[in-house]
């Protein structure tokens, strides 16, 4: 009989020739998987009424209103699939063996059977086929065994989840794990294992696990990377979760070379979440084979399908922030180009803080007068770090270590300019000190005159004090541009506020001059520079920060949404409403309804009260507070576009570090996978705090991966 049974063995006709009640327990259990066989009949029926004649055929939905029709196409009839397998005294004849034809009648035909005791008896009857029956399940015996095994799983639950506690342990501060990729003797056995052995030490239940366990232990390097997979998978999917909730999303994406030589592309998110929070989600580090313009673009896209996975929400992407490299701004062929071939709403920003950093390196290096004094700058730390027992000298006399500079990092270089202008004097006396030692080499000794000269110059001295109150105007605005919380308005106040101060330093450039020149007449040291070249040279240097401010950090386009909300202009938008900003802003954001937003900020700007909030995160949290959502829903909408727009890659440069600390010399053959979960443990340490079942979602998803011989799920 097996070789005559086909891919169809659920047919009305194979059970009809070979009944259900014959076959092999195999064979049963295939039919029942397999279900009723739905197939198209041929079924017509002619009635008349009133001189009319109407034609029923037959329509497959019938399947779906009585899911235990089944239908034969040799006879062109309906039959019932559990009365057929099983009929029970009592089945109504024409449903097993002659089949239902009558569509008038369909209906009543098939509630009146359904309600039969001998159709409910052969439904009942394939339900329980092939599980225990009720006698057994009701049976003292088998409820004692689901007990003892529900203990069993209960305690195996309890003991995985300490596992899992240590691992958050060290995932959150990146500390050792022993996995494949790491050795370990016995002699060291690691810090996972040390922390394990003290949670131990304060839980019974778990000691005793590791004393006697024979089959499941938990601590081996592959039960490690295993749990590392799963914890992965749950903040992922709470990740997800949460950027499915959200109306906006925005993307920053950055790339470093890691310490095994492996391009890491980083791909961070942001959205407001449920509770009106700005959240920037790390992702996933992203390992890169060529970082060309297509092979980005390939991989974010590929990321984007997973986190944006339906057609309608590629709307949501409104932003896509990156460094100004040519192959991520490139207008043509870059990244941002191709992203938004795909998602048309996605905006390129230019870092902020990157140009920020761009506008002080070209403030600073087209002067050669500056460009010198930053290279004699440098040159201190230099000095002082070559050598231990100049650095001893350095300790003792100053009392401060002098910070190195950055090329890339401005804020380093606003470190070493306020540290010397504080300790110049003491500097001076601790190279005239290693000088007059006698203790050090010739080279030495030379170097220390040269810095000590250097000190003493009134050209550096005066770029030293210019400098000196630039760069904490520089220090500030980089600092704000840091937070997660800002957005484009407070971001617009900050720069105004930057250019204002920095025309206020070149403003008082003259007093500057002249109280400067009369300090090196009375030092009597020569002067290389005029008061004029002083002056003009501090000009030049304003007028380029200035300049290149203004230029870099233009609202056009769709960011000129910003001034829209900008509230110390409120007053004059009442008079003079900006009609070519809301039109930019609309065609920027299609989701925008341009005639209410005009309505409900033409109320805004007449209302004396709003101009006192100092951004979009401000307005957002009264609106939110005050139950104001639906009242202005238009001006909710375009501030969570505002919010949502990141106006640096602060986060991705975060991201970096935790890479750097994560994988080091000694962990750098670590697999992608383990990388991304520690990573994930480290900077989204939040999530697996805040989420109360995050254990037992760690556990489901880990007795899901595979058959184990540990029980870890209930019956």
């Amino acid at each position: 009989m097996a070789r005559l049974l086909t891919a169809k063995e659920n047919s009305v006709a194979l059970l009809k020739q070979y009944p259900f009640i014959r076959r092999s327990d195999e064979d049963k259990k295939r039919v029942k998987v397999l279900g009723p066989d739905c197939p198209e009949l041929l079924i017509s029926q002619s009635t008349t009424d009133r001189g009319r004649t109407y034609v029923r055929t037959f329509s497959s939905s019938v399947y779906g209103r009585w899911n235990w029709l089944t239908g034969c196409e040799v006879s062109n009839a309906l039959y019932c699939f559990p009365c057929l397998l099983f009929q029970s005294p009592g089945t109504d004849i024409c449903w097993v063996t002659s089949g239902v034809t009558d569509l008038k009648h369909l209906g009543e035909k098939c509630k009146k059977h359904e309600s039969s005791r001998s159709h409910l008896d052969n439904s009942l009857k394939l339900r329980l086929f092939g599980r225990l029956s009720i006698r057994e399940q009701l049976d003292e015996g088998y409820r004692v065994g689901i007990r003892k095994h529900n203990e069993e799983v209960t305690k195996n639950r309890h003991i995985l989840s300490r596992i899992i506690d240590c691992v958050k342990f060290c995932g959150a501060f990146e500390l050792a794990l022993r996995g494949h990729d790491e050795s370990a003797d016995s002699n060291n056995p690691g810090v996972f294992l040390g922390l394990v052995d003290f949670v131990a030490s304060i839980d019974s239940t778990l000691k005793e696990h590791l004393e006697t366990a024979t089959v499941f232990k938990g601590t081996s390097k592959t039960i490690q990377n295993e749990l590392l997979d799963c914890m992965f998978s749950v903040v992922r999917e709470q990740i997800l979760k949460e950027v499915k909730d959200s109306d906006f999303i925005a993307i920053q994406a950055d790339e470093t070379t890691d310490i095994s030589t492996v391009t890491q592309l980083v791909l961070v998110l942001r959205y407001i979440d449920s509770k009106m929070n700005v959240q920037e989600r790390f992702f996933e580090f992203i390992p890169l084979q060529s970082s060309t313009a297509v092979n980005i673009a390939t991989e974010l896209k590929e990321r984007l399908s997973i986190i944006l996975p339906d057609q309608k929400e590629k709307e949501k992407l409104i932003c896509q922030a990156y460094d100004g490299a040519s192959v991520m701004r490139g207008a043509t062929g870059g990244v941002q180009k191709r992203i938004k071939e795909d998602y048309p709403n996605a905006h390129y920003i230019h870092c902020y803080a990157h140009q920020l950093n761009l506008i002080m390196e070209q403030a600073t290096s087209h002067i050669s007068k500056v460009r010198n004094f930053f290279s004699d700058l440098g040159g201190f730390a230099s000095f002082f770090s070559r050598s231990p027992k100049r650095t001893s000298v350095l300790d003792e006399m100053v009392s401060r270590r002098l910070p190195t500079s950055s090329k890339v990092r401005w804020n380093f270089h606003s470190r070493a300019v306020n540290t010397v202008f504080e300790h110049r004097e003491d500097l001076i006396k601790c190279f005239h000190a290693i000088r007059d030692s006698g203790d050090f080499d010739e080279i030495t000794v030379r170097e220390a005159g040269a810095y000590a000269r250097i000190l003493e110059d009134p050209d550096f001295r005066f770029f030293l004090q210019l400098f000196h109150q630039i760069m904490p105007l520089v220090d500030t605005l980089y600092a704000r541009l840091q937070k997660r919380s800002i957005d484009s308005v407070y971001i617009k106040r900050c720069i105004q506020r930057f250019q204002e101060d920095i025309q206020k330093i070149r403003d008082s450039l003259h007093a500057m001059t002249v109280e400067h020149s009369s300090l090196s007449l009375q030092s009597r040291k020569r002067v290389a520079l005029s008061s004029e070249d002083h002056q003009r040279i501090a000009a030049e240097v304003c007028d380029t920060i200035l300049g290149h401010t203004r230029e870099r950090f233009q609202f056009t386009d769709h960011l000129i949404c910003a001034t829209l909300l900008q509230c110390d202009r409120f007053e004059d938008y009442q008079v003079d409403f900006p009609e070519e900003a809301l039109k930019t802003t609309v065609k920027a954001y299609p989701v925008l309804d341009s005639s209410r937003l005009k309505t409900e900020l033409e109320l805004l700007y007449s209302n004396e009260e709003f101009r006192a909030c100092s951004g979009a995160v401000d307005f957002l949290q009264f609106f939110m507070e005050n139950n104001l959502g639906e009242l202005f829903s238009e001006t909710v909408t375009l501030l969570k576009i505002l919010v949502t727009t990141p106006m640096t890659t602060a986060e991705a440069e975060r991201c970096f570090s935790t890479l750097k600390r994560v994988k080091t010399f000694l962990r750098n053959t670590m697999s992608q996978d383990r990388l991304n979960a520690l990573a994930t443990l480290s900077m989204e340490r939040a999530i697996v705090t805040e989420m109360t079942d995050f254990n037992v979602k760690v556990i489901d998803t880990f007795s899901n991966l595979k058959e184990r011989r540990a029980k870890f799920l209930y019956k």
